[in-house]
């Protein structure tokens, strides 16, 4: 079992802030997130070599918190163990070169607000643009799947 929810922490502020956002890219600048749908990298069911850290070079723009939360979270949904340690860790580390860490930021974001009750929340669940970025997040994780559990 693999985990697809892990958020990272963060405080209100920035919880906000990033909501916020959101809200006004949708309402007022809907074009600027006319991304590609599929992030490059992405394949499906090849089968990979054991786990292994992405190459040297590549940009690390999640934080230390972001990667340590994910893992924590992966390890609980999959076991105490070292080979789950360092399965969680490629996973995170294989979701980290598919999805910058805005675009991964604004997905949890997203699935955090969405889990609340009421018609504010219903604006994240039923917002087409918002279910994209979640799509992008959950294909990275199962990109990091196949790559790190199989």
């Amino acid at each position: 079992m693999t985990m697809a929810n892990t958020r990272p922490v963060r405080g209100e502020k920035a919880f906000r802030r990033t909501a916020a956002v959101l809200i006004l890219t949708v309402l007022g600048a809907g074009g600027v997130l006319a991304q590609d749908m599929l992030s490059p990298g992405l394949t499906a069911g090849a089968r990979k070599p054991p786990p292994q850290a992405p190459q040297a070079g590549l940009i690390n723009d999640y934080p230390t918190v972001a990667r340590a939360d994910y893992v924590f979270g992966c390890m609980a949904a999959n076991g105490q163990t070292r080979q789950a340690l360092e399965k969680c860790s490629c996973s995170i580390d294989t979701i980290a070169t598919i999805l910058p860490y805005e675009r991964y930021e604004e997905a949890e974001t997203i699935m955090s607000v969405s889990q609340v009750a009421g018609q504010q929340a219903e604006l994240f669940r039923n917002t087409g643009i918002f279910r994209d970025i979640v799509a992008d997040l959950h294909r990275a994780q199962a990109e990091a799947e196949v790559t790190c559990f199989y």
